[in-house]
């Protein structure tokens, strides 16, 4: 990271018009929300790996002494990474983000960022600045930042966190105290969870981008013994498990996302999910319990086929331009059977000699 360099997150323009620009997605949506006195709030929680890949391709954790089996929020490795975690600090408050705090997640060599809630466009822009900041910093120690899904199989994957709120000025619409589900959500803030509950397959499509992105929610377990994604679409409380989590009234934090993500995108198909609930009158039922609920898509492939099903979560992506949807939808069809077409080390090592 060097002071005196300029970086830009802008709509391109040709000829004065904004061709399928990613920043126009979410846009539309909030033009929308406003023509019923709603702005969306987001903030977002940035996670990642740093890893060395050898000449064989090898890939392992940078950090060769952090081995822990349950190493989250552990203070050794945080330590021993703390000039690459201060540099990444350092840079995100100079431009005013303020990163309130960074830990050690839940995997060997995984930490995570967290910087303040803004609009939703400007947390968008955040998120794509930050990736390329943490590579860059990485990169100066000789180190790789990975935003994969799931880089190793026994470990936990990363997330891209969305935590959102809707706002009538200075108001916030989603806290309630006599709310008798105990979540301390408004009527209008269920209505918005029910909206993501019910879209969650075709949504996973564009918050879980590729085919890496379902070996982590796909996870039963890793060897912290925990996922921390979720498996079923469903809402409750300060369960990380859950698709829709509630860590308190004020807001409500989206789980299905991850590293790939596009932001712009994600939060357009996310606020269209919950406009929807809202202008439906939908509501959630009660918050899940025990693992109950539909399931998220096994595949991208699933994922995909529920996006091309679901006219809300299409719109939201045709909002840009005729054919987005259908354009996005082949090109992750494409990527499914590319990767399906592909013989890996797994089928090598389990057919070789089986027969």
């Amino acid at each position: 990271w060097r002071w005196g360099g300029r970086w830009s997150t802008s709509p391109r323009r040709r000829r004065g018009r904004s061709r399928r620009c990613r920043a126009r997605r979410p846009r539309r949506l909030l033009e929308r929300a406003a023509g019923q006195g709603l702005s969306l709030s987001v903030g977002a929680e940035v996670e990642y790996f740093l890893v060395n890949r050898d000449e064989h391709g090898v890939l392992s954790v940078a950090d060769t002494k952090d081995t822990a089996a349950q190493p989250c929020y552990g203070a050794h490795g945080l330590t021993r990474m703390y000039d690459h975690l201060t540099a990444v600090s350092g840079a995100m408050n100079s431009l005013g983000w303020g990163n309130y705090a960074n830990d050690h997640e839940d995997g060997n060599g995984q930490f995570e960022q967290n910087f303040k809630h803004a609009d939703a466009l400007t947390t968008a822009d955040r998120v794509i600045t930050l990736r390329y900041l943490v590579s860059v910093l990485a990169e100066q120690r000789d180190m790789t930042a990975t935003f994969m899904p799931k880089p190793f199989t026994d470990r936990t994957g990363t997330g891209m966190h969305l935590h959102m709120s809707l706002w009538r000025g200075e108001e916030p619409t989603f806290l309630d105290g006599t709310d008798e589900r105990g979540l301390g959500l408004s009527p209008l803030a269920y209505s918005f969870v029910a909206g993501i509950v019910e879209h969650a397959r075709g949504l996973q499509a564009v918050i879980a981008p590729t085919v890496n992105s379902y070996k982590r929610t796909g996870a039963v377990s890793t060897r912290s013994g925990a996922t921390w994604s979720p498996r079923i679409a469903g809402y409750g409380g300060n369960d990380r498990t859950h698709f829709v989590r509630v860590p308190d009234g004020n807001r409500v934090e989206l789980r299905g996302g991850d590293g790939a993500a596009n932001p712009y995108l994600a939060v357009a198909v996310a606020l269209a999910a919950g406009l929807d609930g809202i202008e439906r009158g939908l509501d959630p039922g009660e918050p899940s319990a025990g693992g109950k609920g539909p399931e998220l898509p096994p595949t991208l492939l699933h994922a995909v086929e529920a996006l091309q099903a679901d006219e809300v979560i299409s719109g939201a992506l045709d909002a840009a331009g005729p054919g987005v949807s259908r354009y996005f939808a082949d090109l992750k069809r494409e990527e499914f059977f590319d990767w399906h077409a592909t013989v890996g080390p797994w089928e090598l090592d389990r057919y070789l000699t089986a027969f």
